[in-house]
């Protein structure tokens, strides 16, 4: 008689023992459902790496804009045909012309040229404005010749006000200057003559 008491405790305790375990699996996995969905991207996050579309309609000669793309201020500016000379005067001051040593992105193939633009807006320069040695924003300096912390023979561009490095109006650095390189062109593209997309081309999106 007793033999079969235990016989139906142990059964219990099995039973018991059991739905203990599925319940417990179940909750792990409750658990762990909503944890594995925390790391997928928000929309927030997707839209922080979309290309941005820019109406530059209004941007006048000699004045640029500075956008945000992927969490970067991205400058797009209209140079001015004086601004373009300038371009070609700097060229024996830079430390990499041809831009041969890009810094975090390939240089578009359209923009492999001594403007670092596309042909058909040549006078239009989209450059992410990040300093290549530390992250800062360099400032706009277009104004020719001599002033406070550039060359008597400054031919216009942008000084990084952290540590001084120097960029010409295709966003090129200028030699012995603590950058080590040109300023990154991202991959644009024109919709319209007046509206741009940045971090998209005719191959698809950066």
């Amino acid at each position: 008689m007793r033999d079969n008491e235990n016989d139906r405790v142990d059964g219990s305790r099995r039973t018991w023992l059991i739905a203990t375990s599925v319940a417990s699996g179940i909750g792990g996995v409750a658990t762990v459902v909503p944890f594995v969905a925390s790391f997928a991207p928000s929309e927030k996050a997707r839209a922080a790496g979309a290309p941005v579309e820019v109406d530059i309609s209004g941007l006048e000669a000699g004045t640029m804009m500075t956008v945000a793309w992927r969490g970067k201020p991205v400058w797009i500016l209209k140079r001015t045909e004086r601004m373009m000379a300038d371009c070609k005067k700097a060229d024996p001051e830079l430390a990499d012309p041809h831009s041969e040593h890009p810094f975090s992105m390939p240089l578009p193939d359209y923009c492999n040229n001594e403007y670092r633009s596309r042909a058909e807006h040549q006078n239009i320069l989209v450059a992410v404005a990040v300093c290549t040695h530390l992250g800062c924003t360099p400032t706009p300096r277009f104004q020719e010749g001599p002033q406070a912390n550039l060359p008597d023979d400054w031919p216009g561009g942008f000084l990084c006000p952290c540590h001084g490095s120097t960029y010409d109006l295709a966003g090129r650095v200028f030699k012995n200057k603590p950058a080590p390189q040109n300023l990154d062109i991202p991959r644009y593209m024109f919709t319209s003559p007046t509206r741009i997309v940045i971090g998209k081309d005719e191959k698809g999106e950066a």
